[in-house]
């Protein structure tokens, strides 16, 4: 894990095709962001992992309000432990790569904000 200021903190993560035999791209600094819905990556590494578009032009709202579109393809995700299958945002130049709030669901992660990590949140209630 990479530490960065202001209690924000970043992981290593791996990313990989949602279908077929996957192959595993290292993703590094990834900033852990619980404000953000969805995970957001480089969309070169997106394809290089052989991740395809799923959804086109998808209307998103940066954290300044700035309103843009974004193609979303699906992906497994891995840090860790954690492991998870989530939609994931294409990231252009300039964009940040995130760790967001649906794929520490999928985790079944929370946040540990005093050692800067992902912790297993316990068991998963059921109905």
């Amino acid at each position: 894990m990479m530490h960065t200021s202001m209690g924000i903190f970043a992981v290593n993560i791996e990313v990989g095709k949602a279908s077929g035999r996957a192959g595993f791209r290292r993703v590094r600094g990834v900033t852990v962001d619980t404000g953000a819905e969805m995970t957001w990556i480089a969309a070169d590494v997106l394809r290089a992992a052989g991740i395809t578009v799923r959804k086109k032009d998808q209307p998103v709202v940066m954290a300044n309000g700035r309103r843009v579109t974004r193609d979303v393809g699906y992906a497994i995700l891995r840090c860790g432990e954690f492991e998870t299958i989530d939609e994931v945002v294409f990231a252009q130049p300039g964009d940040l790569q995130l760790l967001g709030a649906r794929t520490l669901e999928g985790f079944n992660a929370r946040v540990d904000p005093r050692r800067k990590r992902l912790v297993a949140a316990g068991p998963i209630p059921a109905a």
